[in-house]
């Protein structure tokens, strides 16, 4: 999905202290461009965070948001299929967004999450009581099939509703405002290449993702003083839009081989069966997997400031790499260079080798980025910098992190089935002695990765907090009728994946909008 048009394909500015494995040092910052937004071209992972994550919110000062007072809204929302936990006051049974374990599961992935144990972890539900542990991974599928924010929310609504009215195929290019009165009073969109204005009686709500949601702002007066002014942009609110942005900068590897036959995801590897069967609504096909994840590892490092309780990294086991789909769309959609995938995958793909390869997302980076305006023209990215590694100490936990999945691939379950480390150095790394701290520190920068975690964007947070564009209501400071409600609200890098939290954002906007207007 990320290399189709169903992403908008937005790339990073050139980044001086990563990417280097990308073309022109960009890395690819994908958002969907489909019903459902980015959680249809996601890898569907559904992770809540760690309740100190709202709780730090509050103490903030953004009231209502301590994770007593939202873990109601990730329930709402929950309609739980998940072996073990049926009776677990952690999940609910009866929402529209199905959260399910994936029913396909490789030799591979049984040996990680038992290697796990062996080091140390304790098998854990990461959506429950703590996240410290191991846990096949929890996803938004359905019947094995994606159940993206458009399959649970809008489809089954769709033409029942006299008060919805969706235009594919169309741009928002402004909120209306009134300058005197700092009133937002409607929206200007493109339809088919024709320009419209539709006005609200009550407010307007903005849900354009962490970087369309301040190019939108931006656009319409409200934003820093600096990059408005330089393009001519009348200034009708002086706010932080952009100014700060997080993510979750990863690490793609490393990869390790393994002596089992035909676990590794191929796509050339499904059968007639498989495609069958995922027809049929199987949920248990080749084709039911997350592009290979299958179970997630949560953390601490030895140089962790955090209280016990609260994981520092994640390990994405992926029992599939970039040698998967032969090089096409997860190169393609990560902007990888030609060079890295013929070096280190492709003979895994000519071969068929059975391989498995871990991501490592440090959850807390210290490096700040920014979105900002190109231009004045609605229609063009705007400017997306993840100033990746400004920080040096985001590379020293992805190197915890790493060192932590080899001591994983060490233990008695995994060497069962032959693991060992792809021992190809990555291009550009060769002088480094292979798998020594600083071989690793050059892979980090090389094969550096993003999730699409981008929060902080239109930060949520007091009138009083300067870094703060919306209030803890979610509604833009100094601007009426006016919210932001989608994940660039969130103010710190959360323990999480994204995508549940930006469920649980919406289910508590919806409560505060009509509790605003009842």
């Amino acid at each position: 999905m990320q290399a189709t048009h169903a992403n908008w394909n937005f790339k990073s500015v050139p980044q001086k202290r990563a990417c280097f494995g990308m073309y022109n040092n960009e890395c690819s910052q994908p958002r969907g461009r489909i019903l459902g937004g980015s959680s249809s071209i996601n890898f569907m992972i559904y992770n809540r965070g760690n309740r100190r994550d709202f709780d730090s919110w509050s103490k903030l000062g953004n009231y209502g948001w301590s994770y007593k007072e939202v873990l109601p809204y990730f329930l709402k929302s929950e309609s739980a299929n998940l072996n073990g936990l049926e009776y677990s006051s952690y999940h609910n049974r009866s929402g529209p967004l199905s959260v399910a374990h994936i029913q396909m599961r490789s030799i591979i992935a049984d040996a990680f999450v038992e290697g796990s144990k062996q080091f140390g972890l304790t098998e854990t539900d990461y959506n429950g009581e703590s996240q410290l542990g191991v846990s096949y991974v929890q996803a938004n599928t359905l019947y094995g099939r994606r159940h993206s924010a458009y399959r649970a929310f809008i489809e089954p609504i769709m033409f029942k509703r006299n008060n919805l009215k969706i235009f594919t195929f169309s741009r928002v290019t402004k909120v209306l405002l009134d300058a005197n009165s700092k009133t937002a009073y409607g929206i200007e969109f493109l339809y088919r290449r024709q320009r419209y204005i539709f006005k609200a009686r009550k407010e307007v709500v903005l849900s354009a993702g962490a970087f369309n949601s301040p190019q939108i702002l931006m656009l319409s007066g409200i934003g820093p003083a600096d990059n408005l002014g330089n393009l001519g942009i009348k200034i009708i609110q002086q706010l932080p839009v952009g100014l700060r942005m997080y993510e979750h900068v990863s690490h793609f590897g490393p990869t390790f081989i393994v002596n089992t036959t035909k676990q590794t995801l191929f796509s050339t590897s499904a059968t007639p069966k498989d495609i069958l069967g995922f027809l049929a609504g199987r949920p248990d096909t080749r084709l039911s997997m997350l592009p290979g994840v299958e179970a997630l590892a949560f953390l601490k490092v030895p140089c962790s400031k955090l209280p016990k309780d609260w994981p520092d990294v994640e390990i994405i086991f992926a029992s599939a790499s970039l040698a998967s789909d032969d090089g096409t769309a997860l190169k393609k959609g990560g902007n990888i260079k030609q060079e890295i995938y013929d070096r280190l995958y492709h003979p895994l793909q000519i071969a068929k080798q059975d391989h498995f390869t871990v991501l490592i997302m440090p959850f807390y980076p210290k490096s700040v980025g920014r979105v900002w305006l190109r231009n004045t023209n609605p229609l063009q990215w705007p400017m997306i910098d993840p100033n990746y590694f400004d920080n040096i100490e985001d590379i020293e936990y992805i190197l915890e992190g790493i060192k932590a999945a080899i001591r994983i691939s060490k233990t008695p379950a995994m060497q069962r089935i032959g693991t060992r480390l792809l021992d190809t150095p990555v291009p550009g790394c060769e002088s480094y002695v292979f798998a020594s701290d600083n071989y690793w520190r050059c892979s980090i920068r090389t094969l550096t990765y993003t999730l699409h975690h981008q929060v902080a964007t239109c930060r949520m947070g007091l009138r009083s907090d300067p870094t703060a564009v919306v209030s803890p209501e979610l509604r833009v400071h100094g601007i009426s009728k006016l919210r932001v409600v989608d994940v660039g609200v969130i103010p710190l890098p959360p323990t999480a994946h994204t995508n549940a939290a930006a469920f649980m954002i919406a289910e508590k906007a919806a409560d505060m909008i009509k509790a605003a207007w009842r």
